[in-house]
Order: structure tokens, then C-alpha cells, then sequence
């Protein structure tokens, strides 16, 4: 454990803390803050009340403008004027670095590895310390100079008569007269091909059809002194024809042996080209696989969604992509096809054989004889197949194309790389027995180990060429350690990661960045952290302070906020309610006051644990045998009728068995889904549920368009509210006239988006107002239509708590602003952009969505991490919203570190024992006090704290 809060050190500069003076970004109320510089300090409070408009909108705003302002005029005037926070002054600032949970690159080329850079020294490493092996032999390849060839032609081969050849074509079809008569006009006699000696002057022929072995005769000699001179000269001549390799064959026994200034395997005569970092690098063409392009994927058709139903015929659509029987041009070939085997196109597939299937799905070489139509002659053709013509429209397409192409196919591993992304070469050079692609797949906490060993296994030259990178690899891979993300590897792409392990690993990269003087901005760190690994990610803060930062963290996380050096705590409510400094000091100074977070912190304020755990309806859902990823033939029993939670530390598998596992399992059932499970033996259980809803944290839109009005279905009820009043029946306005997606009331300076974004080719995007409309989206027109004496711009300015009172006497209106204020969103607008919106507050909306829905009280809920950026008011409103979901008979299943919410479920599955090849079983379940007394795994010691204690 960590003790309690060290006082950090003054900083050398004059400013002993940053000064904020008349904030006023978004609900801030005017306030003055002074937050210590070289501390850390957490800035918490109710969600909406005014956190990140305090961190984020007014403190980075403002630093990132003064950045701005350092550029030169013809800089400045292509990004425009960055606008200054609605703040009076703010001194004491330094340069701010905001990490931030958003950053999450989406581009499939984007890994971990890539991501902290240490990927990179990875391809350094190989490229310059590498050792190569053949693919053909598996033997370790060689490489001579000019020198060491000609000395071990006269010692090995002294007084044998030797064919010396240049290697031109290796394994490759062809006539080759152009190549023959380029030789003979170059002084050239013979050539060696297949392993005959051929004369040139007679003009041999070859075999186009058949793939040859070409070399050059140079020479024959007999290898002695006397010869050596002339030894190399057609050496030299060879090495040049066969660039860089040549070829000696014994001209009495036909022995025969490669030799090359480039790697070469002296067995096979296979070359590598020198090895360079981007050999190594899957973004590059020269190492990236041919097959793949370097994303360890490939689109393959599946052939049971091409042929769902083998029971059917042709003539009745057994062939899902074309239908029934039309008698058009490709149904006209299946027919030639099927009459070719002996079948017509009643015939039902099931009857058939699987050659039949086979030629129908990847076609033939053959020539189809197909009968026109009309009494024409019939005509010869090749059919290329079902597959073949799906691949084309999915890959090279129209959109439209490729959309109807996508019900067919699915992502399947590369068959050539097998999802290593690399070509073959470059997975052929080794370091200590291993090639790159095992180290990119090592857990971060195995890969330091092997770093930390490699020294110890390098011969003379290798250590000393690898020192230094081997170093700083060790270096960084530690810095992931301390955050707690040792169970990721280095190949895992970045789309997959969630917000908080994206903004730990920005975390890794900035503490071995080293800066000093800086001001780190964080949001909220600790998300997805088991409580064993809040220790370290603590440490790791403190390393940035010690380091003469200072670091601002919003975080609602109890351990945080009592390591703290200084808190600050933003409130009393949320939204308009919200704005204030309640309370500030040392963590015990803030218990000291009466604010809502200083009760919670002293324990005379909290979530009360129930009476009485529920034991559900009897029935349960059964899943056994799940093995994906690091899954060990877990078996999993779901009581229904209960609050579930899954815990486990990070990495342990949870994601796995839930979300990659259970919820494809359930949503194929009953929505028809087309994920695929990963791997189990068999489910039971599932007659006793009719509908799965997964609400994760992604965002419920990825354009600024979208808003929780438009998410919720709120906004169509909006617009046939506006449609009927009776300004707007005056004017013959419909509904569609109030909407800002579609051209009619919309402003078409911006097209209804409020804002222009100006493409800033080299840096980021920047958006600002529209000059037209100045951000209200519509033109002045559809803006007269008022109602309660606002425009539809006015309600989608309005915060969700505000509309309620507006359209509290309209029932569809108001019943989804219920939902939206029960989850805690009172706070939010009603047009706040999707892309301004956390995590956490996405996750909300998305369940308030389902809420307004009626329920079949049979509904199986998957939540993941509901409790993201909940202060613990907000988090007890949620488990009260949850509590009414069970007890109208549904499951909830929630995925969750949150003790909180643990203390409170009614059945705990706990994942482990550690994160990565570590984890993958369950180490305990049953009531929060049955895993608190068994004492399996970390999550029992923290229960039985917060149970007991």
C-alpha cells in the first residue's frame, strides 16, 4: 500500500499555483480557483457540474490558445482566431498537456506497439541485430564478401573443375528467347537450365507452360593458383549477372553450392534483401503481407450465408444472394452447371454433391456450354463462381454493393501471414530463437522479462549493437507496467482498447517522455482499473509530480481523492445547479466540510448494502466451455431475475467471456445478429429470456449531428409538435421542415450543422460558427415557429431538467425526459453534440433509451462500466435505476470494478486471478459476502473491507 499523501516540493518558479480568476465556461458561475502548482490535485463533483468546464474547457483552452499565439502571423492566419475562454485571468499557467479518453485512433493500422513506439525500436532491433534463417531449410542464412568467396572457392574446391554460374530465374514460366539472345549478344555461349548445359548459338527452346531454373554459364575452370586470377574475374562477371549471388557446380559429380554478398541459404540458393526497420513495419509495402496489406485480415465469403437452406432448389432460391429463379444470364449458367453434373434446377441442393457445390461457389476453368435464349445458338463460356463476383462488389464496388456484399462475408485471419501482418522474410529473422511477430504477441509484462534477459543471450556484436535499444524497450515497457497494463500486447489493435486503457498508455508515454515544468490534465485515469492496480496508476501520478509537474485529474475515484495532495470539489448539484466551488484543502480538510463528497469520503453519506440478496426466478442461463483468448474452459452460471455483477482485474477475461462470448450468443438468437461467438461448447437456459440489450460506452454517433434528442427518438416527437402549431400550419410547414439533416428549414451555409469545418491539411480540423445562421442550424424562417416562446433552436439549447418543464403537458415528449433525468442527465442539452459527450454519458443515454421502451420483463441487460464518470450520488441513482429493471423480472448483468456497485448485486462472478495468460477462470462466485469469505483472488480482500468493515 501506499501511504498517505507526501507534501510535494515548492517549485523553483515564482508562481507557487495556478490562479483562476472569473471563470464562466458553460455553467461555471463566475469562480475563482487557486490550484498548487507541483501537487496533485483532483477536481471532482457531481456529473455536470462544471469539472471539465473548469480542466478542460478553461485551463487547456487556455494554454493551448497561448501555444497558438506562438506561431508566426502565416501560421496563425490559416488556423483562424482560437477563441479565449470565458475566464477574467489566469495566471501561474504552464505548458498544459491534456490526456484526455478520446484519443482512441480507429485506424485498423494502429496498434499498441505503434501507439507507444516501442514497436519501433522493435524493428530497429531486428533490422540492425537480426539473424536470418531460410524459409525453405530453416537453416541460419549466410552472407560473403568478394574477398571470402574467391578464398573459399581455392581452399574448398582446390583441384575440382568447376561450372561458374550466375543465377538468373528461379522458378518462373516462360520461353525466355529475348533473355537467350541478350546473353549471346553479351558474349555469352551456354546456359544451364532445368540442370542441363545448353548451347546458346543453337537457340534452345523451352517449355512456356513449365516453371525453369536459369543460370549463366561464365566459366569452366579447374581450381588451382594458376587459375586464381582468372577465378576472379568470372567471379566478378557472375556476382554482377546474378546480382550479388552466384552458383558453382562440381562438373564431375554435379555437386552444387550458393554463394552471396546478400543473406543466402547456401542450401535452397533463396536470397533476402538486407533487412531495414520498414521490413519489419506491417504499414509499409516492403514488409507489410501481399495478401493481407499488412492488416492480419482478409474479407472471406462464407459459403453457409451464400447457401443458407441446402434443403431448397435452385428454382425455389436455395442461393441467397440471387433469389428465386429469374431465367436471367447467371441463373441461366448455374443451370448449364447443374445440367453439366447430371441435376436440374428443382434438384435440392441437400441431393447434390459437394463437387457441385464447390463449382456453383468458385466456379470452373472448363467452358460452359449455356443455351441462349430465343432459339440462338448456344454459347461456350467460363462461369467464375458465386465467391469470386461477392469478393469483387465487397472489395472494389460501389457503396451500395458493398453493402449488399457484407451479408455474405465476414473478417477472417490472413492464410498467409496467419495474422501476423508481416511478409514471410521478414517473420524469418530471429533474435534469441524468437522472430518479432512472438515478441508483438507476448502480454507487456512478459516482453519486460524477455528484455531484461536478452543481454545475457547476444553474442559479442549483437550486445553491443542492441544495447541501447534493448535499454530503452526495458524502459518503456516498465512505464505500461506501473499503469496497470501489463496484460496487453503490443500487436492488440488500438480500436479495441477502451478509453481508460487508450489514455494509460498516453499516461506511459508522457512519464518517459521526462518533460518538467509541464501541467498534466487527466481524465478520470482510474477507469477500468481493478483497485489492485489504482495503487500503482497513484504511483505513476506521483512520479509525474516528483518529476516537477503538476498534475490536474478529474476523478470521482475514492482512492485517488485521498492520496491526493489537494482537492477541490465543484458543485453543490449538476447542470445550472452546478458552477461553484464547494469545497477545497487536503483530503482532510475536505472531510472536514459538509459537502456531498466530503460526507461520502467520511462514510456519513453512502450506498447502503441490502438487507436482502435476490435469489432470482430459478431459472438460469448455462454457458460451458468458453475457451476464447485467454478463457480456460470456463463454465458460467447466470441466476436470472437477479442484479449480476463480473469483476476481475483488468485483463482477466471479463470483456471476453461477456461481451465477445455471452452477448454474440444471445444477440444471434434473438436479433439475428451476424457476430460471431468466440469459442464454447454449449448454452442452456435461453428459453427463459426473449431479448438481449447491450449498452456499451461507445459513442451513440460519430458525427456532430447526432444529439441525445435525435438518439432518444425525442427529436421526431419535437419537430410534429413544432408541425402543428398553428404558425407553422400558417406557412405549410411539415415536420421535416424542422429538421436539420435534411434540406427545407435548415441553414445551407452549414447544411444544418451549426458550424464549418476548415480542413487544416497539415494539423487538425478546426470547426467554427456558421456566419450565416451563427450556430442555431436553421434559416430565419423556419426560426419564427415558436412554441412556449422558443424556436426549435432555443430547445435544442435547453438542458434535458429545463425541457421537462417546457413539455412536461406533452406525454411522448416528456416520458424520455424522464428517463434521460432518472440516469442522472439532467444536465446535458438536448442538442449537445455526440462527439462532446463521455463514455459514460453515451452509456446513460443509450440506457435511458431502452428505458422509455416497454420491457417483457424476460430481458437479459449487459452494462459495461456504467458507474465511467459517476460521482457517488450518480452512482447511487443508477443502481436504484437498475434495481426497478430487476425487480419487473429482468436480468441485469453489469461489468464493473466499482465497489459500489459489487456491494450491492446479487450474484458476483469473479475473474483471474491475473490480468493476460494469468487469468481466464473464475475464482469466485456467489453473494458479495460469499466471494468476501471465500478469500479467492484481489476482489475478495477490498469486500470484505467495504462488507465488514
Amino acid at each position: 500500500m501506499i501511504e498517505g499523501p507526501v507534501q510535494a516540493k515548492k517549485s523553483t518558479v515564482e508562481e507557487e499555483a495556478i490562479e483562476v480568476l472569473g471563470a464562466r465556461v458553460h455553467n461555471l458561475k463566475n469562480i475563482d480557483v487557486r490550484i498548487p502548482r507541483d501537487q496533485l490535485v483532483v477536481i471532482t463533483g457531481l456529473s455536470g457540474s462544471g469539472k471539465s468546464s473548469l480542466a478542460f474547457d478553461t485551463i487547456h483552452a487556455e494554454g493551448q490558445r497561448r501555444y497558438i499565439e506562438t506561431f508566426n502571423a502565416y501560421a496563425r492566419q490559416f488556423l483562424g482566431g482560437i477563441e479565449r475562454p470565458d475566464v477574467d485571468l489566469i495566471t501561474g499557467l504552464s505548458p498544459v498537456i491534456a490526456i484526455e479518453q478520446k484519443t482512441i485512433s480507429r485506424n485498423p493500422r494502429s496498434t499498441v506497439g505503434t501507439i507507444t513506439e516501442i514497436y519501433d525500436l522493435l524493428r530497429l532491433l531486428y533490422a540492425r541485430a537480426g539473424e536470418a534463417y531460410s524459409h525453405v531449410t530453416g537453416k541460419r542464412m549466410v552472407r560473403y564478401t568478394d574477398e571470402q568467396i574467391l578464398t573459399l572457392l581455392l581452399t574448398e574446391h582446390a583441384g575440382q573443375d568447376l561450372l561458374i554460374l550466375a543465377p538468373i530465374v528461379r522458378g518462373r514460366k516462360g520461353h525466355y528467347r529475348e533473355l537467350f539472345d541478350q546473353f549471346l549478344r553479351q558474349g555469352f555461349l551456354r546456359v544451364r537450365v532445368d540442370g542441363k548445359v545448353l548451347d546458346l548459338t543453337s537457340k534452345p527452346m523451352l517449355d512456356r507452360y513449365k516453371t525453369h531454373d536459369i543460370e549463366l554459364v561464365v566459366d569452366r575452370l579447374k581450381v588451382n593458383a594458376a587459375n586464381a586470377k582468372r577465378l576472379r574475374e568470372s567471379c566478378a562477371i557472375a556476382l554482377k549477372q546474378g546480382k550479388g549471388s552466384i552458383f558453382v557446380v562440381n562438373a564431375i559429380t554435379d555437386e552444387a553450392r550458393y554463394l552471396s554478398r546478400n543473406l543466402m541459404d547456401p542450401e535452397s540458393g533463396i536470397a533476402y534483401e538486407e533487412p531495414e526497420p520498414n521490413l519489419f513495419s506491417f504499414n509499409s509495402p516492403y514488409g507489410a503481407c501481399p495478401k493481407c496489406a499488412g492488416l492480419g485480415q482478409v474479407t472471406e465469403v462464407a459459403a453457409d450465408k451464400i447457401v443458407p437452406d441446402p434443403g431448397k432448389s435452385l428454382r425455389r432460391g436455395a442461393i441467397e444472394p440471387l433469389g428465386t429463379y429469374k431465367g436471367t444470364w447467371v441463373f441461366r449458367q448455374i443451370e448449364a452447371v447443374l445440367a453439366s453434373f447430371g441435376h436440374k434446377a428443382d434438384t435440392p441442393f441437400a441431393e447434390m454433391e459437394d463437387e457441385v457445390l464447390s463449382t456453383i461457389l468458385n466456379g470452373s476453368d472448363e467452358p460452359l456450354r449455356v443455351e441462349s435464349q430465343a432459339g440462338l445458338s448456344a454459347r461456350n463460356v467460363r462461369f467464375d463462381g458465386i465467391i469470386p463476383y461477392i469478393l469483387e462488389q465487397a472489395q472494389e464496388g460501389p457503396k451500395t454493393a458493398q453493402k449488399w456484399a457484407s451479408q455474405f462475408t465476414r473478417m477472417a485471419p490472413c492464410p498467409e501471414c496467419g495474422g501476423a501482418r508481416l511478409k514471410k522474410t521478414a517473420r524469418w529473422f530471429r533474435i534469441a530463437g524468437k522472430d518479432i511477430t512472438e515478441l508483438a504477441r507476448m502480454p507487456i509484462s512478459e516482453l519486460h522479462e524477455h528484455m531484461l534477459a536478452l543481454p545475457g543471450q547476444l553474442d559479442d556484436r549483437q550486445a553491443v549493437i542492441a544495447h541501447e535499444v534493448v535499454k530503452e524497450i526495458a524502459s518503456r515497457s516498465k512505464f505500461l507496467l506501473d499503469v496497470g497494463l501489463e496484460y496487453l500486447t503490443l500487436d492488440r489493435s488500438a480500436r479495441t482498447l477502451s478509453g481508460g486503457e487508450a489514455q494509460r498508455i498516453r499516461l506511459a508515454t508522457q512519464i518517459g517522455s521526462q518533460l518538467t515544468g509541464v501541467l498534466y490534465i487527466l481524465d478520470e485515469p482510474s477507469i477500468g482499473l481493478h483497485m489492485r492496480d489504482d495503487q500503482r496508476l497513484i504511483a505513476s501520478l506521483r512520479m509525474l509530480r516528483d518529476g516537477g509537474n503538476s498534475v490536474l485529474v478529474v476523478e470521482h475515484d475514492k482512492e485517488m481523492m485521498m492520496h491526493a495532495d489537494h482537492i477541490i470539489d465543484i458543485g453543490p448539484g449538476a447542470g445550472v445547479h452546478g458552477g461553484h466551488v464547494v469545497a477545497q484543502g487536503t483530503p482532510a480538510e475536505l472531510m472536514r466540510s459538509n459537502s456531498l463528497t466530503a460526507r461520502y469520503l467520511s462514510g456519513t453519506e453512502q450506498i447502503a448494502i441490502p438487507k436482502t440478496r435476490r435469489t432470482g426466478n430459478g431459472h438460469s442461463v448455462r454457458l460451458t466451455g468458453a475457451k476464447g483468448n485467454n478463457l480456460k474452459n470456463v463454465d458460467l452460471v447466470l441466476p436470472l431475475g437477479t442484479f449480476i455483477c463480473v469483476t476481475g482485474v483488468s485483463g482477466s477475461g471479463k470483456s471476453t467471456l461477456i461481451g465477445d462470448t455471452l452477448y454474440p450468443i444471445l444477440s444471434k438468437t434473438f436479433h439475428r445478429a451476424e457476430s460471431q461467438p468466440l469459442e464454447y461448447a454449449k448454452i442452456e437456459g435461453l428459453k427463459f429470456l426473449d431479448k438481449v440489450i447491450e449498452v456499451d460506452q461507445s459513442p451513440i454517433g460519430r458525427t456532430p449531428r447526432s444529439n441525445p434528442a435525435t438518439y432518444t427518438g425525442m427529436f421526431d416527437h419535437i419537430r410534429n409538435l413544432f408541425a402543428m402549431l398553428p404558425s407553422a400550419k400558417v406557412r405549410g410547414y411539415k415536420s421535416g421542415r424542422f429538421s436539420f439533416n435534411t434540406p427545407g428549414g435548415r441553414c445551407e451555409t452549414c447544411k444544418g450543422a451549426g458550424v464549418r469545418t476548415i480542413a487544416m491539411n497539415f494539423l487538425p480540423d478546426v470547426s467554427v460558427p456558421c456566419e450565416t445562421c451563427r450556430g442555431k442550424r436553421y434559416d430565419r424562417e423556419t426560426l419564427e415557429v415558436r412554441f412556449k416562446g422558443r424556436n426549435i433552436s432555443d430547445v435544442l439549447a435547453l438542458s434535458v431538467e429545463e425541457a421537462m418543464d417546457v413539455f412536461s403537458e406533452v406525454p411522448s415528449i416528456s416520458l424520455k425526459l424522464a428517463t434521460l433525468l432518472e440516469v442522472g442527465l439532467g444536465y446535458i442539452t438536448l442538442g449537445q453534440s455526440s462527439t462532446t459527450l463521455s463514455g459514460g454519458e453515451a452509456q446513460r443515454i443509450k440506457l435511458a433509451a431502452e428505458l422509455s421502451k416497454r420491457d417483457t420483463g424476460n430481458t437479459f441487460y449487459i452494462l459495461d462500466e456504467p458507474t465511467t464518470g459517476l460521482h457517488f450520488e450518480d452512482t447511487k441513482l443508477l443502481v436504484s435505476v437498475l434495481d426497478k429493471l430487476v425487480e419487473q423480472g429482468n436480468t441485469v448483468l453489469v461489468i464493473e470494478h466499482n465497489m459500489d456497485i459489487m456491494k450491492v448485486a446479487d450474484h458476483i462472478i469473479d475473474l483471474g486471478p491475473e490480468g493476460g495468460a494469468g487469468g481466464g477462470k473464475i475464482t469466485a462466485q456467489g453473494t458479495p459476502e460469499q466471494v468476501a469469505l471465500m478469500g479467492r483472488g484481489y476482489t475478495a480482500k477490498f469486500l470484505e473491507r467495504e462488507l465488514f468493515n
